[in-house]
């Protein structure tokens, strides 16, 4: 007997990538349990499916980096206090990645890359380990919203959110909406959506010296004519990031996804003085946002 559940969550995550760095990226889960029929002739009853596993999955991969693990440009070195990691990716050509994290910001994927097939793996192997005794057989469906006009890939911390928003690095795949006196512009969609295609958006006050940051050894010889740092204490600990500048865009404010909105909204007021209305639809991953004027 098969029990399945659609829609079961969003993990909402970023992941590190040779070629496009940090990637942000909202994937929708479902699954698929295969067992006998237990004392209440069910596989699981759909409350605990929806409590139990969605928590294994969102505790798993939600609101963390995903790590190459086996990759040549990971190094993965723990501090003196065993709570957080250095995590080097070493891109070459002044594209290197480095972060010091507590260890729960952190998803250490045994590939050598990050991709649904590895972080379905990943997962089928967590959520197995939490399974009753009458289920035998476990299948995860990853897949991303449909999304036929504009989009962008973000990765984002929000230093002053109490739950895991906080994480300095943990990101969405977004769809964008414009509006110009009350007509989209899909030109003006896929300019904004490409400016921010695989982009880190930081806060301008989290911005930090790189001579002031917990470097690793790899991390020593960098240069702010490369690289940006980034440093902000939470609930969770010490979070520090920093990434390439090409790879990066910074806002004067938080980036909550209602400071992005406002962002872009005022951007682009100064793009179209002479509009009577702008409108911005910014959606934080999979059906859901914020909307500004400007």
């Amino acid at each position: 007997m098969q029990l399945f559940v659609n829609d079961l969550t969003v993990i909402d995550f970023s992941y590190l990538c040779p070629e496009r760095g940090i990637v942000g990226e909202s994937w929708i889960v479902d699954i698929i349990l295969d067992g006998s029929l237990n004392e209440q002739s069910m596989v699981l009853d759909f409350g605990r499916v929806k409590k139990q596993i969605k928590r294994i999955i969102d505790d798993a991969v939600d609101h963390k980096l995903a790590v190459p693990a086996e990759h040549p440009f990971t190094k993965v070195t723990h501090a003196d206090d065993e709570n957080s990691y250095w995590v080097d990716f070493l891109r070459p050509q002044q594209r290197s990645i480095h972060l010091f994290c507590p260890a729960d910001a952190y998803a250490f994927i045994d590939a050598d890359r990050v991709d649904m097939s590895s972080v379905n793996a990943y997962l089928r192997a967590v959520i197995k380990r939490e399974l009753p005794g009458n289920i035998e057989g476990l299948e995860v469906q990853l897949r991303s919203e449909q999304i036929d006009d504009a989009y962008y890939h973000y990765t984002h911390g929000l230093k002053k959110h109490d739950g895991n928003c906080q994480r300095i690095a943990h990101g969405h795949r977004s769809r964008l909406q414009i509006f110009i006196d009350g007509q989209r512009d899909l030109a003006l969609e896929q300019i904004w959506a490409e400016r921010w295609r695989d982009i880190y958006l930081g806060s301008q006050e989290d911005v930090a010296a790189l001579a002031n940051l917990q470097r690793s050894a790899a991390a020593a010889d960098l240069s702010e004519t490369t690289h940006i740092g980034y440093s902000y204490t939470a609930d969770q600990g010490l979070f520090e990031l920093i990434v390439p500048l090409p790879e990066n865009d910074l806002i004067a404010t938080d980036s909550t996804v209602e400071c992005i909105a406002t962002h872009l909204a005022d951007a682009i007021r100064v793009q179209r003085p002479a509009a009577n209305t702008v409108q911005v639809k910014a959606f934080e991953g999979v059906g859901k946002g914020a909307i500004a004027y400007a």
